[in-house]
Formats: structure tokens, sequence, C-alpha cells
């Protein structure tokens, strides 16, 4: 496969950073580097290869814990001497056997909100493998589908009175309702966040007429 590099600025050591971040969730899983071998490679295989500083050798990431990376996009900055590869992990990104290797904190003011959607999915799923008394999310999976699917019904509506009364905190309230809701149908329905990113990604591509061949 012939790339161009004409546009990518390697250093004086012939490395680039590539910030390596899950194209599901947007969390940053790793910063790694690459030379113009490993990212040629990783292009073609479409598996991230890096090349080590300490062992001074290309490396192929998950090649002996399983833990592979298939690449998804590869974007460099506006210098064009960053990379950001995009991928969808298929194990966690970190040695220790973290998800991502910055799970330690430095400092903190406010959390981060950007992956609440994924928290929200993880505790509903939780809530569904060991129920905790006290807990709505316990007490809707109790009751079963039908009321679940109800609640639906209600916040929908609730969804459009907000909007006729033009009331933006109701909004985003009973928005919120609904998305939560929804979160537990599609978990009792065992259907993925990532399944409907994927449906609305191919509705996304077809609709600017570029097919998935």
């Amino acid at each position: 496969m012939d790339v161009n590099m004409e546009q990518i600025s390697f250093g004086d050591d012939g490395l680039i950073p590539a910030i390596v971040q899950d194209s599901s969730t947007g969390r940053v899983l790793t910063l790694a580097y690459m030379n113009e071998t490993s990212l040629l490679k990783t292009i073609q295989t479409q598996e991230t290869w890096f090349f080590s500083r300490k062992r001074q050798q290309l490396w192929n990431k998950g090649e002996t814990s399983g833990n592979k990376q298939s690449v998804k996009q590869i974007t460099y900055d506006c210098d064009g001497d960053a990379l950001l590869i995009q991928v969808q992990p298929l194990g966690p990104a970190c040695h220790t056997g973290n998800e991502s290797c910055f799970y330690q904190k430095l400092y903190e003011t406010d959390a981060a909100t950007f992956d609440m959607l994924e928290q929200l999915v993880n505790t509903i799923k939780q809530r569904r493998q060991e129920p905790v008394e006290g807990s709505y999310t316990t007490y809707l999976f109790n009751e079963g589908i039908d009321k679940v699917l109800k609640k639906v019904g209600e916040e929908a509506s609730e969804v459009i009175i907000g909007a006729k009364n033009s009331d933006t905190k109701e909004l985003i309230w009973e928005i919120s309702d609904l998305i939560y809701h929804t979160l537990i149908v599609m978990e009792m329905q065992n259907v993925s966040v990532n399944e409907i990113r994927d449906e609305l990604f191919k509705r996304h591509m077809q609709k600017e007429g570029i097919r998935d061949e």
C-alpha cells in the first residue's frame, strides 16, 4: 500500500508520538511512539505497531497478550508531528490489566463527564448482575420489561411536553430520564451502545453516499 508520508514530521530520532484512543468511547488508552516502519505496518495490518525506545525494536500491541487493537482511523495534528490512532480495543491497553494506561489521578477539580454514558451503562449492568436493595435500577429489573417500557412511554411524553413548553431545564431533565430508561431496555434486550453507534454510523455513511465495501 502506497502512503504519502510527506505530511508526517518525524523527530530527530525518527519517531513520532502516537495517542491511542478507543473509537467507541473516546477514552485515551495509551501514548506510544512510531517510526515510519511501524506506522506503515500499522496501516498495512490494521493493527497497532509501535517502536520501543527502551528495546530499540518494533512491537505489535497484543502479540503476546492477545490484547490487540483494531485500527479504525489515523489522523495527524496541524504540525504533522503527532498522531491520533482510533482503535477498537480487543482487551486492556495497559500491561497492568487496566483498560487505559491513564488510570492514576494526579489532580482533579470536577470529575470528567465525557464518559458518563459509559459509566451509566456499566452501573446498569452491575445492578442487573448484582442487585442492590433500595436501588431504583434494581427495582426496574425486578419489575420486568413491561414496567420499563411503560416508563419509556411516559418519559417520551414528558420530553414532548418539555419541548412544547420551551422549558430548557425541564427538557434536559426529561431527555435524561428517557435515555436512562432506554438504556435499561437495551440491557434487558442485550443491545449494546456500540451497536447503536454502529447503526448511526452506517446511516451517516449512506446519507453521505459512502458505501461500506
